[in-house]
């Protein structure tokens, strides 16, 4: 049974129309016009994000755009030479001993605290553990970002993620890995509505209330072509309970939908594989007879050590899930690399059920980015619209395009070839000797990664205690019920 993806209320928070709406596929597109953008502001400049490092070039290949090169003498520069406009930035406050982890030194983070024409805020109105995950930037209430890039170190690459790129290195010159991620870009009533979100944000954390801005200039950065003109946005949210506030699903909701509404495929792209309910429902859609192909970019391994242990070991449990599922064989996993068979990280949050329905944000398939972290999505339903769906396939096959290495003209021929089995088309195209997919399959757990993985400590579905937190991990239950279940296959410990 399908069912509508813009529903208010429910799969979405609001729906606003976007003047204009962009997809924007890797950050060194993202980094440079986002600086085109902030050079135009006349009164705001609104920040909030889960990570932000001061240190990084936002073009670190050659400067095209004016103003200072690094992400913090930028913002410095912003607010200094223009006295009317307000530079202000959220960041998630326990994103800040990433900070000082990373190489920013205790001076350096306090220099950006201190009050200097940059009003910088941490934002802790979150429960224990919980992370403030989404990623807007907002200028002048007339245009904004979101989608799932953070300003910080590791996000910089080109859609090429060619080996060695000079601009792919940390602040101390570190060769970073191949990145790759996608964020949007919004103008007019979806804009402002996003604007009212990050507003929100900053109201919950400081408890100032930011009024709307209006400005007759347009601060749409040069260069950066709209993928649709004059549709219907929804914004979608996840918000966890905290205080007074009521919990939000409307991701979670929006997910399902477009599940169910789905007929030929299913295209996902996340960073984790994890959301048991959003695996069991792509299960049953597997078990159909003619249900939807499912193909699901992720990357080899999840970033930092844990991370891996909690994402990747959750990751295998559902990936036994869904091939048990796949009675049909319309179900393919895989994850990016390069040329020389290096892994491209998979940071990218974007959705595509058919040419029907987009959806694209900060939101992963883990459980915490569908009830326990606060997250924002923007969806896309195209309808019967002709012109529109034709852009939505577009911009899914520009994606498959970049992972198999080719132009995208030759996913599309490749598409018509194979009667539209996205399968197919990938198997055809995708070979060695230039960028393609490597199929992911599940292994074999440890006993201690079993136990990991059956707990909720690393990725819980609603806000939990510390004291419960610990119980999950220590609980004993777990560890018979895997004992058992070990020793009725006959496998070792």
């Amino acid at each position: 049974m399908t069912r509508d993806v813009l529903v208010p209320d429910d799969t979405v928070w609001t729906v606003a129309e976007a003047e204009r709406f962009a997809l924007i596929i890797d950050a060194a597109d993202y980094f440079r016009l986002a600086k085109a953008a902030m050079v135009k502001a006349r009164r705001r400049v609104l920040l909030v994000g889960w990570d932000f490092d001061a240190r990084i070039e936002l073009e670190p290949e050659g400067q095209t755009v004016e103003g200072p090169n690094r992400v913090g003498a930028f913002f410095d520069w912003l607010a200094k030479t223009r006295p009317d406009l307000e530079v202000r930035i959220l960041k998630w406050d326990i994103g800040i001993l990433r900070s000082l982890g990373r190489g920013e030194t205790p001076a350096y983070v306090l220099h950006w605290l201190w009050p200097r024409g940059i009003d910088f805020r941490l934002d802790s109105a979150h429960p224990t553990t919980s992370a403030h995950h989404m990623k807007i930037l907002v200028v002048d209430d007339k245009l904004a970002f979101c989608g799932g890039i953070d300003m910080t170190m590791g996000r910089w690459d080109t859609r090429e993620h060619r080996e060695e790129r000079h601009g792919r290195r940390s602040p101390r010159g570190k060769p970073m890995p191949p990145w790759h991620d996608v964020t949007s870009c919004v103008s007019g009533p979806a804009a402002r509505a996003l604007a009212r979100l990050a507003a929100d944000r900053w109201r919950w954390a400081t408890d100032e209330v930011l009024g709307p801005v209006d400005v007759a200039e347009d601060p749409w950065p040069a260069g950066l072509e709209p993928d649709f003109h004059g549709i219907a946005l929804g914004i979608a949210r996840t918000l966890p309970r905290y205080e007074d506030r009521a919990p939000v699903s409307e991701i979670l909701a929006a997910t399902y939908a477009m599940i169910r509404r789905a007929e030929r495929c299913l295209y996902i792209e996340s960073q984790y594989l994890a959301a048991r309910r959003i695996c069991e429902a792509l299960a049953e859609r597997l078990s159909e007879p003619a249900g939807p192909e499912i193909v699901i970019i992720n990357p080899e391994t999840a970033d930092g050590w844990l991370e891996a242990k909690a994402m990747d070991t959750a990751r295998v449990r559902m990936l036994r899930l869904l091939k048990e599922a796949d009675v049909h064989g319309r179900l393919r996993i895989y994850y990016p690399v390069t040329a020389r068979g290096t892994p491209i990280y998979v940071h990218a949050k974007i959705m595509f059920a058919d040419d029907v329905a987009l959806k694209v944000g900060s939101a992963n398939l883990n459980n915490r980015s569908m009830g326990y972290d606060s997250e924002c999505d923007l969806v896309l339903d195209a309808g019967a619209d002709p012109d529109l769906r034709a852009q939505v396939r577009t911009v899914r096959d520009g994606l498959v395009a970049e992972h198999v290495g080719v132009p995208a003209a030759e996913v599309t021929a490749a598409l018509e070839r194979a009667n539209g089995s996205l399968i197919n088309a990938i198997q055809a195209l995708n070979m060695g000797g230039r960028p393609h997919l490597v199929p992911l399959e599940p292994r074999e757990l440890s006993l201690a990664e079993e136990l990991f993985a059956e707990s909720d400590a690393a990725d819980p579905i609603r806000p939990v205690g510390l004291r419960r937190l610990i119980r999950s991990l220590l609980r004993r239950a777990p560890v018979r019920r895997l004992r058992r279940r070990r020793a009725a296959t006959g496998r070792s410990s």
